[in-house]
């Protein structure tokens, strides 16, 4: 059995990469099949077959993610499953491929920063192609993160509006089923996008934005025949979307415009699934430089883990709905 000893001067530091009660280092021994003993400001890692030499770089790294981080941050359980995993896996992480994509909104004080590599690569891809697919299962941040960069274009003066669309087709359901008046109807169709928007800015703020035009929210059908200048316009739930409508949405890009798409293929909605605009663009526009196309896995889910583990079942038994 191989000893290896991993030292730190920073007190703070070495508490921080311990956790609370030992928990971080614990869910580490746990996942990498090894034994980590603190003693002073140092850690002996224990293990066989190559295992403590990975656990030690995974403290390497989780001390060099932390330190780049603010002196009230706590690594959470998912992040640091997420990095134990991956490194295990042989995945090659870089602290600041994470940490240098963090995004401030002043207005509510949040920064938000990418967990996961794909997460940083889509942020990444969001910011240097005019069209962006994110591609995954529910709670992989898709959704989430492209409010936060579009929010960032906005508050920087980059765009002048945040259009915010999905397709109104949900779990066989129309909208004529519902009551009310127009903004009734599609509340229910649009809420993740509002949810995503109150996270980040105060209720008056966001509705101040809306009535102002400055951010618009609507069903994809009230693209049709625009053209989007100076806009960054997200779509979501897109795997609900007809090839005709996928055409018509991306041939609305204008002048200093960003899309960003985002969609889980294995919820689709329509009557003929294979008849996705979502799958259908991503088999006919990938070979384009300009379209970038980010593909998240169950590993990317940031919700409860539990979630995770839904995902990975009905992946195992090949359900679609």
């Amino acid at each position: 059995m191989a000893d290896n000893t991993f030292e730190i001067d920073d007190t703070s530091l070495y508490k921080k990469i311990c956790g609370k009660n030992d928990e971080n280092i614990r869910t580490i021994e746990s996942l990498m099949g090894v034994e980590i003993m603190p003693r002073g400001n140092t850690l002996i890692v224990q293990g066989e077959g190559g295992k403590e030499v990975k656990a030690l770089n995974i403290l390497h790294i989780l001390g060099d993610y932390l330190e780049a981080k603010e002196d009230s941050f706590e690594v959470s359980p998912f992040e640091l499953k997420y990095l134990t995993n991956a490194i295990a896996e042989g995945k090659k992480i870089k602290p600041d491929d994470i940490n240098r994509l963090k995004v401030a909104i002043a207005e509510s004080g949040k920064t938000i920063t990418p967990k996961t590599l794909n997460q940083a690569r889509y942020m990444t891809s969001i910011q240097n192609s005019a069209i962006t697919f994110g591609i995954g299962p529910a709670g992989t941040g898709k959704t989430y993160l492209a409010v936060v960069l579009a929010l960032k274009y906005f508050l920087q003066g980059r765009v002048k509006r945040i259009v915010l669309t999905r397709p109104a087709v949900e779990a066989g359901e129309s909208l004529g089923f519902l009551p009310g008046d127009l903004i009734q109807k599609i509340n229910p169709y649009l809420r993740p996008l509002y949810d995503a928007l109150f996270d980040l800015l105060s209720f008056d703020k966001v509705s101040k934005l809306i009535e102002e035009g400055s951010i618009e929210i609507a069903p994809l059908a009230y693209m049709r025949g625009r053209t989007l200048n100076n806009s960054f316009i997200i779509l979501d739930e897109a795997q609900n979307t007809t090839k005709s409508q996928m055409k018509m949405f991306l041939t609305r890009l204008g002048v200093n415009s960003r899309f960003v798409i985002t969609g889980d293929v294995t919820q689709i909605d329509l009557e003929s699934p294979g008849q996705s605009g979502l799958l259908h663009s991503a088999r006919l526009l990938k070979h384009i430089d300009e379209i970038d196309f980010i593909y998240f896995q169950k590993e990317d889910i940031s919700r409860h883990p539990v979630v995770e583990k839904v995902v990975a079942a009905y992946e195992k038994k090949g359900h679609s709905d």
